[in-house]
């Protein structure tokens, strides 16, 4: 069930999907409870200017005055109500939008101490209640507390992974009231924040955007019997061609054993595996009469439907290995379906000038994966977020293949430490050990242990992702604290998938890749004995970020890019040169994928290949198009060949006469 009024009210989980369902976007009534003025006060950095383009208004920027020097979290300043707010209310905002947001019709920051209240009326459709009523939040920030009809019903931390509250006991004939309480301090608080920051101050503040707080995901109803599958998880084999079916039913209903119906379809509709009845048993692991690979190039989706007693959903797999392995060159690189694969991808920090890191649209989402794969492009890198389940699912289907951050929190970052130090000195990131917590702002304990919860959702969130090839816990250092224990904890928990350790720099010695951001100098690649001693493969996971101001069309304020161009031409010229001096003669030496920086503009970073609205492409796009096939062909000339010295130099010899 939607209504086709509300904003983005497509099927918020289509690796898990049911019958009936209700969404509960649209309007809200709010209120913004201010808490300790001494924390911080907002003023605005400046007016705007009558006649000022209004693309070019500067509308989220803020100046954040620090009162009381705040350097650590204050955990013990900031808590949740333990009571339902009773009014008054200040308007209307609109869900799933930010009261940040000009979306969301509110405009206001949230600070540190302040609670954000929502309120919501609501009535079941006739006939629409089976057992069971569940409400799910893909993504509250930070910490939230719910109640139904004044009782309190539960409370979440984690901004960036989804929860769900049974509602059943709580019901009443009619009309019932949620209640929702918000506190979101952001670098006040250790929890995950991405990109989000509130005091934005020297060279690399560029780097960070406004933040947001309360609900910016999807919320919505679904009404289930008595006994229903709380979880389903699916884990192909691509060497067996089979698929193993982990279902996890709730703990509420009736535990007498149910047996499971299982039927898989490849894309025609035809049956193309186990079909039949079994007793619910962790593990079933089932073989496919009819084989089709999943790869960016043809992405094949199977898909199941299940029946657990009076439940029944439906849901997809993708039939593919990730893996290391060595070509017949005897280098180290990404294998994918049994071949050496390059990884082309693009940075993607999932951010709208209007609604932040809400899409306005699911069409918006389509949109960017659409235009990055008409590039050439066949990965992108999610940058310090988690999306929405919707963007996973149209990369599932359209092909494209995900390496997947996790959203970096903890406290202030020193910028000399974990920017300035690494960028100008390249051996820097790989010496210091991150056991020192206090240089990467993870002094709070609560904060690293909360680190691992969210890691362990994320990866259990999106683990039925056949797009999702990589793990990266860590980036540049923010907030980085034992990454080895986490790798060795994604590797518990999803050994099928790849795990880019610390990205960038601040280098452990683990994981899988050899992971390098450049940005201000000529690449280098060093000697195989100390890329290889831990059997990594080599990528360059950011560079580039070339800038280039349209008109009309920028944030406004200060630019921001590793480099200065005015013109489409220059911009693209600048782009090729630097494939051909950093990208193809590096290959033979191992370099197997690359992350340019970045799908779009994001405030005062104008380096994207599109502008922040998305409505002018700043590069010459043959040219990428084009540069993307001739590094594939190029990529597959030199693991196809056995003596590399000979032919690497030769095929690279004639790719530059090109």
């Amino acid at each position: 069930m939607k209504g086709e009024a509300l904003p983005l009210s497509e099927y918020p989980r289509p690796h898990l999907k049911r019958e009936p369902w209700l969404s509960l976007h649209g309007s809200w009534e709010y209120a913004i409870v201010s808490g300790r003025k001494s924390f911080v006060s907002l003023l605005p950095k400046e007016k705007e200017r009558k006649g000022k383009p209004a693309e070019s208004r500067d509308k989220y920027r803020y100046k954040i005055r620090n009162k009381s020097g705040i350097g650590k979290q204050r955990r013990a300043s900031l808590s949740l109500p333990r009571l339902p707010y009773e009014g008054p209310w200040e308007g209307r905002i609109l869900v799933p939008f930010s009261p940040e947001t000009e979306s969301s019709g509110v405009e206001r920051m949230l600070l540190p101490g302040d609670i954000l209240y929502y309120r919501r009326i609501f009535r079941l459709p006739r006939g629409f209640l089976q057992d069971r009523l569940i409400i799910h939040f893909e993504g509250v920030d930070q910490e939230c507390r719910l109640w139904c009809n004044k009782k309190e019903v539960g409370s979440h931390k984690g901004g960036f992974v989804s929860f769900s509250f049974d509602l059943t006991s709580f019901l009443r004939e009619g009309d019932n009231e949620l209640c929702l309480a918000v506190l979101d301090a952001t670098e006040f608080l250790p929890h995950a924040r991405g990109k989000q920051k509130l005091i934005r101050e020297g060279k690399y503040s560029a780097l960070f955007y406004t933040p947001q707080s309360g609900i910016w995901k999807t919320v919505w109803l679904e009404s289930l019997p008595d006994a229903y599958i709380r979880s389903l998880r699916l884990v192909p084999d691509w060497k067996e061609g089979s698929l193993k079916v982990f279902i996890d039913r709730n703990r509420e209903g009736n535990k007498k054993p149910l047996p499971v119906s299982l039927r898989i379809f490849d894309r025609e509709g035809e049956s193309a595996g186990w079909e039949g009845t079994m007793d619910m048993t962790l593990g079933k692991r089932l073989f496919l009469k009819r084989r089709l690979d999943w790869s960016p190039e043809d992405p094949h989706l199977y898909r199941v439907e299940i029946e657990m007693g009076k439940d029944t959903v439906s849901s997809y797999f993708g039939l593919r290995e990730i893996r290391k392995g060595v070509d017949k060159s005897g280098v180290m690189r990404f294998f994918l379906n049994g071949s050496p694969y390059f990884f082309k991808g693009v940075l993607d920090q999932g951010y709208w000038p209007r609604s932040l890191m809400t899409p306005p649209s699911d069409e918006a989402l389509l949109h960017d994966i659409k235009k990055l794969k008409a590039l050439g492009f066949n990965t992108v890198r999610k940058h310090c977020k988690v999306e929405a389940e919707r963007f996973y699912y149209h990369c599932d289907r359209l092909g494209m293949a995900v390496w997947q951050d996790m959203p970096n929190g903890g406290g202030e970052y020193n910028q000399l430490f974990t920017i300035y130090l690494p960028n100008i000195f390249r051996f820097f990131g790989r010496v210091v050990k991150d056991n020192l917590y206090g240089l990467y702002g993870r002094s709070d304990r609560e904060g690293k242990a909360q680190y691992r919860r969210d890691l362990i959702r994320m990866v259990r969130q999106l683990g039925n992702h056949p797009s999702v090839v990589m793990w990266v816990p860590f980036n540049e250092g923010w907030g980085q604290f034992d990454a080895k224990k986490a790798t060795a904890l994604l590797r518990r928990l999803d050994p099928k998938r790849l795990v880019n350790e610390a990205c960038g720099w601040f280098d452990q010695g683990g994981g899988d890749v050899y992971s390098i951001h450049n940005y201000l100098w000529r690449l280098r690649i060093p000697g195989r004995e100390k890329v290889y001693g831990s059997r990594r493969v080599v990528a360059l996971t950011e560079f580039g970020g070339f800038s280039r101001v349209i008109p009309g069309h920028s944030y406004g304020g200060r630019e921001f890019g590793y480099g200065k161009t005015r013109s489409r031409e220059e911009l693209t010229k600048a782009y090729k040169e630097l494939f051909l001096r950093d990208v193809f003669p590096h290959i033979g030496k191992g370099l197997s994928a690359i992350i340019y920086t970045q799908t779009s503009d994001v405030e005062t970073e104008q380096n994207g290949f599109m502008t922040y609205d998305r409505k002018v492409d700043k590069f010459d796009e043959k040219t990428v198009r084009a540069l993307n096939r001739r590094l594939s062909r190029f990529f597959e000339k030199i693991c196809g060949v056995s003596t590399p010295k000979v032919h690497i130099k030769k095929a690279l010899r004639k790719e530059m006469e090109k």
